[in-house]
C-alpha cells in the first residue's frame, strides 16, 4: 500500500528553513510526503543528514516502505551466499543501517508503522547484521585453518557459534538509537577435547571482530554499538564462551536479574539450532517450577540499585528525567512485567513471552493482572517508547533523558507536533501514573504503622524459639517473616483457640526446611494466611504435609483452586500434559508427584472447609489416583520398551481393587492393584534386550510399582498393595490373561470372588484386553452361587479378620465388628449372591436385599451406619496420620469431625459410634446365624 495513503500524523519543523533546504534536494515530493520531510529534517539534524545522503534511494522507497525494507534485507542477506571480507562488509552494513533508520524514522513520525513494526524492523536488521558479520569472520577462520575440524559446510552454522540477542533486541523491541546486548556462546561438542583451546581462541577473535564490524565509526557511521557484558561474570570470562561453561555458571551462580534477562533471550545469528537447545537447557533456571514471589524483592532491590547508581531516586521532574530508568519510566513497566512472568511462568507456559506488550496481555488473559491495569500499562509503554524515539532521533544519541535545554525540548515536541509545555505536562501525568501502578507491587508500604505487640492471647514464649528454626536462619527470610508476623499473630488471635492454633503454627514452622519462597508468597498473597491458619488449627496431619510440601500453596493462587471438580477425564488430560512437558523419565516421575500433591491438597482443603462431603472427597481421591495411573503407565511402558521392546501381544491392563476399585479413597489410602497381560502367541519381546513374555510383564509391573512408590525429590505418589492378585504374595507379580481366567474359574476361593466385586480396569497398554476382562468379570460374578457356601466362607473370613487385628479404640471406624470392614464384607457378599458386579458398598447392600439375604431395613440400616463411619474415617485420615485421639485433635479438628459426621459434639459422636458398632455387629451376626464355619 502506498506510504502517503497511510500517513496519520506529521511532525512540525523546528527550523523551517533547514527543513525546506532538505526538501529542495528531493523535488519529486509533494503534499504530505513533502511536509513529512520538511518537518523531520527541520527538527532532527540526524534525519536531515540521512535524508540528504540517501535521497536517491529514499524517494522511490517512500512509495512502499515495506517493499523497500524487504528488498534492502534481501540484499544484505545475499551477502551470506558469497561472504565478503569483513572490511568490504563494513560499508555495506553501514549504508543499509542508514536506510533502515531513515525509513523507520519517517514511518514512525508519520504514523504509518505502529511502534511494534518500527522496533521490529530495527531488531530484524540488527539480527541480520550480526549474522552476516559473524559468518564473514568464521569464513576467514575456516579458510585459514584456524578452526580445527571445521570446513566450508560449517560456515552456514558459524562453526557452532551462536549470538544470543538479549534485552530489547531479543524481544524485537530495539529503540531508535539503541546499542545491542549480546551473549556469544559456542557449542563445544563440535570440537575434539584436544582442539578446544584453539577453537575457543579463534571464536573469541571472531566475536571481537564482529563487534568491531558493527561498532567502529567510519565515514559511513556505525551499524550498532555492541555490549557483551551480560554474559556470565564478564570481568573474567572471554567474550565467547562454551555453552557448557555458561550452563554451569547459571545453574550454580545465576541470579534473579539473569533469569529476567533470559526471558528475552533469542538466538539471532550463527548456529540458531544450538542456541535454541541452550535456552531449552536453561528453562529450569529461568522458569522455576513453583510460584516465585521471592523474585519481587530481588527485582525491587535491583531497581533501587539502578536508582542509586544513576542518581535517579528523586521526584519526577520532566526536564532531565530519564524515560528509561527514571521513576515511572520504561524500565518500571518492563520490570513489572518480567517479574510477574518469573513468578508464574514456571507453571504457566503461556506467560513465557519475550515482548513487553505480549507479556502484559498474557498476564491479563491468565488473570495474573487486572485487564484495566494491563491496558493502561500497555498504553503508557507505547507512548513512553515513542517519546524515547523522538529524543534519540534528534541527534542519533543513545540517551533516554528528556532534554533540559529548551531548544532541544522544542525539537522533540515538534517531532510529535506538540507544544513543549503541553508535552511536559502530559509526560508528568503519565510518568506519575506508571509509578503509582508499579511501585506498590515492588514496595508495598510496610512501614506505615509501628510494630505492634503480640495480642494478649498469644504466648510470646512460643514465638521466641522461631528464629532457631531452619526456615528462619537466613537474614532475608527473617526480614520477610518480621513483616508477616504481626498479621499472622493477629489472625491467630481471632481463632476460637488461639493458643492451640499458635502451637499448631509452631509445629508447621518447625517443619519448614526453608522460608524465603513461602514467606514471599504469603506477603504477596495475604489471603493465604487465613488458609494456613485454618489448616494448622484444624488438621495437624495436613499442616505437617504442608511443612514438607509448601509448594502446593502455588495451586491456590492459580485462579481455579476453589472451582468445581473438573472430573476424571479432564484431570487425566492435565496429568498427561504435565508429564509431556518434562524432558526425561525421572523428571516425569517427579512431575507426577508435584501434580498429584497439588490436587491432593486441593481435595483436603475443600473437605476441611466443608465445600465437599466425605463421599465426594472419596470419589475425588479415586479420580486422582485413576488419573495418575492413566498418565504414568504409558510413560513407564515407553521407558521400559526402549530397552526391552514393545509389550508382546496385546499388552497389559491395570486393575484397581479394594477401595480404589470401589472409587472410595481417603487422604492416606494405598492402592490395591492387579496387572493382567496377554502375550497371545508371542513368546518374547523384540528389543535391544528382549525378554520372554512372563519376565517381561513381571518386570514391567515392578517398574510401574516403583514409579508409584519410589521416594524421589518430590516424595512418593502412593503405597501399592498387590496381594489381591491370584495366589497373593506367592504368585507372580503380573498374571497372564489365560492363567487369570483359569484360576478364577477353577481354583479361586470365595473371598477372591468377593474381591472381584470391587475390581475395575483403570487403564491398559494395548486395546481390547480391558473390555474382555470386564466382560469376563461380569459373567463370572453373574453365575449362580451356592448361598450356604458363600455365607459360610464369609463367616470364616470375618472371624479371621476380627482375630487378626483389634480396633484402636472407639474412633477406629475401619477395623472390628460392626465397623467399615465388616459392612464392606457383607456388601461384597450381597453383590456376589445377587450376581451383580457392582463396586460400592451401598450398591452391594442393596444387592444383598435383592438377593433375599438381607431385609430392606437391615440393608438400609447398614448403609446409614457405613456412611457415618466413612465420614469419620475420611476426616480422621485428614486430621492425623495415626489413630485418632479425640483429646489431641484440638477445637478446630473437633469441629471439622463433628460437622462431617453430622454430630453435635465429640462426646455424642463417640457414644453414637460405640452404640452403632454393637448394633451393626448384631445385625451381621443375625444375617450369618446358622452358618457353620466348620462345614466343608
Amino acid at each position: 500500500m502506498e506510504f502517503v495513503r497511510q500517513i496519520t500524523r506529521l511532525p512540525r519543523a523546528y527550523d523551517p528553513e533547514l527543513g525546506q533546504d532538505c526538501l529542495d534536494r528531493m523535488p519529486g515530493l509533494s503534499g504530505d510526503l513533502a511536509e513529512l520531510i520538511r518537518g523531520a529534517a527541520g527538527s532532527s539534524p540526524y534525519l536531515k543528514e540521512l535524508a540528504e545522503r540517501q535521497k536517491d534511494w529514499l524517494v522511490p522507497a517512500l512509495e512502499d516502505a515495506d517493499a523497500a525494507l524487504a528488498a534492502l534485507f534481501d540484499d544484505v542477506a545475499a551477502k551470506r551466499e558469497d561472504l565478503p571480507k569483513p572490511d568490504e562488509l563494513k560499508p555495506v552494513l553501514r549504508r543499509a543501517k542508514q536506510r533502515v533508520a531513515l525509513i523507520a524514522g519517517l514511518a514512525d513520525l508519520a504514523g504509518v508503522w505502529p511502534l511494534e513494526r518500527v522496533t521490529g524492523a530495527l531488531s530484524e536488521f540488527a539480527a541480520l547484521a550480526c549474522d552476516v558479520a559473524i559468518k564473514a569472520e568464521i569464513a576467514q577462520l575456516v579458510r585459514r585453518g584456524k578452526l580445527p575440524g571445521q570446513g566450508e559446510d560449517d560456515i552456514a552454522e558459524a562453526a557452532g557459534l551462536v549470538v544470543l540477542a538479549m534485552g530489547k533486541m531479543g524481544a524485537g523491541e530495539l529503540n531508535y538509537s539503541s546499542d545491542i546486548d549480546l551473549i556469544v556462546l559456542f557449542d563445544e561438542i563440535r570440537y575434539d577435547a584436544d582442539d578446544f583451546h584453539d577453537a575457543r581462541q579463534g571464536l573469541v577473535r571472531a566475536t571481537r571482530n564482529m563487534c568491531a564490524t558493527l561498532s567502529d565509526r567510519t565515514g559511513d557511521g556505525y551499524v550498532f554499538r555492541t555490549d557483551l557484558r551480560l554474559r556470565p561474570d564478564p570481568s573474567v570470562t572471554p567474550v565467547c564462551m562454551s555453552m557448557a561453561a555458561a550452563e554451569t555458571y547459571y545453574e550454580s551462580l545465576g541470579r534473579t536479574w539473569e533469569r529476567a534477562a533470559y526471558i528475552k533471550a533469542n538466538p539471532v545469528a550463527g548456529d540458531l539450532k544450538a542456541g535454541a537447545r541452550f535456552i531449552k537447557t536453561l528453562r529450569p533456571f529461568i522458569w522455576r517450577r513453583h510460584l516465585d514471589f521471592a523474585a519481587i524483592q530481588d527485582a525491587h532491590d535491583m531497581r533501587l540499585r539502578i536508582r542509586q547508581t544513576k542518581g535517579l531516586g528523586g521526584a519526577i521532574t520532566v526536564p532531565g528525567h530519564d524515560m528509561k530508568l527514571g521513576r515511572g519510566g520504561i524500565r518500571e513497566i518492563e520490570f513489572f512485567t518480567q517479574t510477574r512472568q518469573l513468578i508464574a511462568g514456571g507453571r504457566d507456559e503461556s506467560l513465557r513471552l519475550r515482548g513487553t506488550v505480549p507479556g502484559l496481555e498474557a498476564l491479563a488473559a491468565r488473570n495474573w493482572l487486572p485487564s484495566d491495569i494491563s491496558n493502561r500499562l500497555i498504553d503508557y509503554y507505547r507512548t513512553h517508547r515513542e517519546v524515547e524515539h523522538r529524543i534519540q532521533m534528534v541527534h542519533d544519541a543513545q540517551t533516554h533523558k528528556v532534554p533540559v535545554n529548551p531548544e532541544e525540548m522544542a525539537r522533540v515536541a515538534c517531532l510529535m507536533d506538540k507544544d513543549s509545555a503541553a508535552l511536559i505536562a502530559e509526560l508528568a501525568e503519565r510518568l506519575s501514573a506508571v509509578h503509582e501502578l508499579t511501585e506498590g507491587f515492588f514496595a508495598p508500604d510496610t512501614n506505615g504503622t509501628p510494630q505492634e505487640d503480640p495480642p494478649p492471647e498469644i504466648d510470646i514464649s512460643v514465638c521466641r524459639r522461631w528464629p532457631s528454626y531452619p526456615a528462619l536462619r537466613s537474614e532475608r527470610a527473617r526480614r520477610i517473616f518480621e513483616r508477616l508476623r504481626p498479621e499472622l499473630l493477629n489472625r491467630l488471635s481471632r481463632t476460637s483457640e488461639p493458643q492451640e492454633a499458635l502451637l499448631a503454627l509452631d509445629g508447621f514452622l518447625a517443619g519448614l526446611p526453608a522460608g524465603v519462597q513461602l514467606f514471599s508468597l504469603f506477603e504477596a498473597n495475604p489471603q493465604l494466611i487465613d488458609l494456613l491458619v485454618d489448616i494448622v488449627g484444624t488438621s495437624p496431619a495436613l499442616a505437617g504435609y504442608l511443612s514438607r510440601n509448601a509448594s502446593v500453596f502455588d495451586a491456590v493462587i492459580g485462579g481455579d483452586f476453589f472451582a468445581d471438580w473438573p472430573g476424571e477425564e479432564a484431570l487425566t488430560k492435565g496429568a498427561i500434559n504435565a508429564l509431556a512437558r518434562e524432558p526425561d523419565y525421572e523428571s516425569k516421575l517427579d512431575a507426577a508427584r508435584r501434580w498429584a500433591k497439588e490436587w491432593r491438597f486441593r481435595i483436603g482443603v475443600h473437605h476441611l472447609r466443608g465445600l465437599i462431603s466425605a463421599d465426594e472427597a472419596g470419589a475425588q481421591y479415586a479420580d486422582l489416583a485413576d488419573s495418575v495411573i492413566k498418565a504414568l503407565f504409558p510413560v513407564v511402558v515407553t521407558q521400559f520398551a526402549e530397552k526391552h521392546g514393545a509389550p508382546p501381544g496385546r499388552g497389559a491392563a491395570v486393575l484397581g481393587m479394594g477401595s480404589l476399585g470401589a472409587r472410595a479413597l481417603n487422604a492416606a489410602s494405598d492402592l490395591d492393584l492387579i496387572v493382567i497381560y496377554d502375550p497371545e502367541d508371542q513368546e518374547s519381546s523384540d528389543g535391544k534386550r528382549p525378554l520372554a513374555a512372563r519376565p517381561y510383564y513381571a518386570r514391567l509391573t515392578q517398574a510401574l510399582i516403583t514409579a508409584l512408590t519410589a521416594p524421589m525429590a518430590e516424595g512418593r505418589l502412593y503405597e501399592v498393595d498387590m496381594r489381591l492378585r491370584p495366589s497373593g504374595n506367592q504368585g507372580p507379580v503380573a498374571t497372564s490373561w489365560t492363567s487369570f481366567r483359569d484360576y478364577q474359574q477353577n481354583e479361586a476361593w470365595v473371598w477372591e470372588h468377593l474381591a472381584l466385586t470391587r475390581a475395575r480396569v483403570i487403564t491398559e497398554s494395548g486395546t481390547g484386553l480391558g473390555q474382555e476382562i470386564e466382560a469376563f468379570r461380569a459373567k463370572l460374578l453373574g453365575q449362580p452361587q451356592e448361598r450356604e457356601k458363600v455365607l459360610r466362607e464369609v463367616a470364616e473370613m470375618r472371624d479371621r479378620l476380627m482375630a487378626a487385628k483389634s480396633p484402636d479404640g472407639p474412633w477406629d471406624a475401619k477395623t472390628g465388628p460392626g465397623r467399615m470392614q465388616d459392612i464392606e464384607l457383607v456388601a461384597q457378599a450381597g453383590a456376589l449372591l445377587a450376581g451383580e458386579p457392582v463396586g460400592g458398598v451401598g450398591k452391594g447392600l442393596r444387592a444383598a436385599a435383592t438377593a433375599g439375604w438381607l431385609s430392606e431395613a437391615d440393608a438400609g440400616a447398614l448403609g446409614a451406619v457405613y456412611d457415618r463411619l466413612w465420614a469419620v474415617r475420611t476426616a480422621a485420615r485428614l486430621l492425623t496420620g495415626g489413630p485418632l485421639d479425640s483429646a489431641r485433635i484440638g477445637e478446630g479438628g473437633a469441629t471439622f469431625l463433628c460437622r462431617t459426621a453430622k454430630a453435635e459434639d465429640l462426646e455424642s459422636l463417640q457414644d453414637g459410634l460405640v452404640a452403632s458398632y454393637s448394633e451393626t455387629a448384631a445385625r451381621i451376626d443375625a444375617a450369618l446365624e446358622g452358618v457353620s464355619c466348620d462345614e466343608e
